[in-house]
């Protein structure tokens, strides 16, 4: 009896032991019914049935051991809906693979315990292998896409839902300070403030984060402003926030724009921040902003070790915090989030962030066009 036949014809016996199997992937099977242990075991069956009922060229032979088949078409395929529900139930990678390998070693000896396998069938064993390739390829790719945006999701609202009880955090922080009760209180407020800013900011860069991941991009607001007044008023906190660094600024041409101010102070905190914690303490943080005709380009310059060719390709990725993570201070400060976060605030302007490195400092560049579209 050929493969595709048997299948069909023993469907239930197969599916069964789908559901025996499933059932000891503990803890996430503990209370699942047999409709969920079964899923859509049926269906892809079904599918792999049909498939080894279909002529095959020996370039979709290829394609289909490597995973490469071609799409089923708009709708999702019962591998993939498979995929989604387990991510959702609480499977790991290793439980999703394990089925298939299970399903796999299931068929094949209910099929040769039929007793009628032919030695020319055995190009079925080869078949029906590529078609349960293809379908945990499918699973895989599925269930990693669902683990990825449930957990960017979760950054999201994670990050949303703290900046209540932070801001009350911050506020209390300064009316003590504002209570003139002696140099301890004073004092102790002073270092809540700092760290509640510090635990904002890291909070607006995993949600920026999430939301990009997401899809979303930066979500820009533009209206009038002017670029230098921006730049300088940032660089006055940033003065204030690390009192021993000279960050001096220069501002040529006219830097009229239509930005999202907020969000363009936010990338270059990021950048500014940047360089003060990896530069050289001694030398001043340069930062120039010059006006042309479409568009307006903002230099952070500083001294210090030169970021390896290696690193600075990868510089602005996620996460990435190049071979040494520390900063001056000793301290892994942040998430790896800040450069990456300053490139999608430029992207969402229309513009683009590069970074030059070598033995006498490190220049990052910002060029964004004078008017801003806001996304679609």
């Amino acid at each position: 009896m050929r493969l595709a036949q048997f299948i069909s014809n023993e469907m239930e016996a197969i599916v069964a032991e789908w559901e025996s199997f499933a059932a000891t992937l503990l803890p996430v099977a503990n209370d699942m019914s047999s409709l969920e242990l079964r899923d859509h075991a049926r269906q892809i069956l079904e599918a792999v049935a049909r498939d080894l009922s279909t002529p095959q060229t020996r370039q979709a032979q290829v394609d289909k051991s490597r995973g490469l088949a071609p799409a089923a078409g708009p709708r999702e395929t019962a591998a993939q809906t498979h995929a989604v529900l387990r991510a959702r139930r609480g499977f790991d990678i290793n439980q999703l693979c394990a089925e298939y390998r299970a399903l796999r070693a299931t068929v094949l000896r209910l099929w040769l315990e039929n007793g009628r396998v032919q030695p020319l069938e055995l190009d079925d064993v080869i078949r029906f292998n590529e078609a349960i390739d293809q379908a945990l390829t499918e699973s895989v790719n599925f269930f990693s896409s669902q683990v990825e945006r449930s957990r960017n999701l979760l950054l999201g609202m994670l990050g949303h839902d703290m900046r209540s009880p932070l801001q009350t955090i911050q506020m209390t922080a300064h009316h003590l300070g504002k209570l003139n009760n002696g140099e301890d209180v004073s004092a102790a407020a002073a270092r809540l403030i700092r760290s509640g800013n510090r635990m904002q900011a890291l909070l607006d860069d995993m949600v920026d984060f999430s939301r990009t991941k997401l899809g979303l991009g930066i979500r820009v607001a533009p209206t009038p402003v002017d670029v230098a007044a921006l730049v300088d008023d940032e660089l006055d906190q940033l003065r204030a926030a690390h009192g021993t660094q000279t960050v001096e600024l220069e501002v040529t041409g006219e830097t009229a724009a239509l930005w999202d101010g907020r969000r363009v102070q936010q990338m270059l905190g990021n950048l500014v921040g940047n360089a003060i914690r990896y530069g050289e303490p001694t030398a001043a943080v340069q930062v120039a902003v010059s006006g042309g005709d479409r568009e307006i380009s903002i230099e952070v310059r500083n001294r210090g070790p030169a970021i390896p060719p290696s690193a600075l390709y990868r510089i602005f990725e996620p996460l990435e915090r190049g071979p040494d993570a520390q900063n001056r201070t000793g301290s892994k400060d942040g998430l790896g989030l800040g450069l990456y976060i300053a490139r999608e605030i430029a992207r969402a302007h229309g513009g683009e962030i590069q970074a030059h490195s070598d033995d006498t400092e490190t220049v990052f560049t910002v060029r964004l066009p004078r008017t801003c579209c806001p996304p679609d």
